[in-house]
């Protein structure tokens, strides 16, 4: 049996992607998953996670990884239709659908653990495949520990490129983040920055308080 574990990295950023990634194992080899030390990602050291990223990419059967951009979220968030969830949800699907598991393990992002679901399964090309879907997934099971590895592996080095391209760092892109914070602020109009996430109440507001400066100059 193939064994499946999804997770994300990334969802409370102002900057740069959502990266969703999914990972694969047979049955008979999820114990080396725990002999590797495979952990949720929130509590490995970075040079740890890089690490097993590597390991991971030898020992998996199979995984996906997507990069879901700021332009995207920003169009969902602005479509009343759907919200981070439903994208999330539809990511899910994706990954589901190329990676072709028996039983799949996902961090479960939704208060609502049956309306999730629903979406996840509305476009599973296989109604058969077995979902369970929990809260604190990452922490519970090795293969959702390895995708959450997967996802903030990339993640991280994908932010790592967006400071190097521009010559700053800002950080880690979290809204508390003092550096994201003073970035954010001093260049939320600036044309030739465009990883923010503008339907970010962070950005929405430092929109404001520079509209109201000006306001105040004139």
């Amino acid at each position: 049996m193939l064994v499946c574990g999804i997770d994300e990295a990334g969802r409370g950023p102002v900057i740069g992607p959502l990266v969703m990634a999914g990972a694969t194992i047979s049955e008979d080899k999820l114990k080396k998953l725990e002999i590797l030390g495979v952990q949720d990602s929130k509590i490995l050291t970075r040079k740890r996670r890089e690490e097993l990223f590597k390991e991971l990419l030898m020992l998996l059967d199979g995984y996906k990884i997507i990069s879901v951009s700021n332009e995207t979220i920003d169009e969902h968030l602005n479509d009343e239709k759907s919200n981070l969830n439903i994208l999330e949800a539809y990511t899910t699907t994706e990954i589901i659908n190329i990676l072709a598991p028996d039983e799949v393990f996902i961090d479960l992002p939704d208060r609502n653990k049956d309306r999730y679901e629903s979406h996840v399964r509305k476009n599973m090309e296989s109604q058969k495949v077995k979902l369970i879907s929990e809260h604190k997934a990452d922490a519970k099971y090795p293969i959702v520990s390895a995708a959450s590895i997967l996802a903030k592996v990339t993640r991280d080095r994908y932010i790592d490129m967006l400071k190097e391209k521009i010559g700053m760092d800002f950080g880690s892109g979290y809204p508390a983040d003092p550096k994201t914070k003073i970035f954010l602020e001093n260049n939320w109009d600036n044309v030739n920055i465009n990883f923010f996430r503008k339907t970010w109440e962070p950005y929405k507001q430092a929109k404001i308080k520079k509209e109201q400066r000006s306001l105040f100059d004139f």
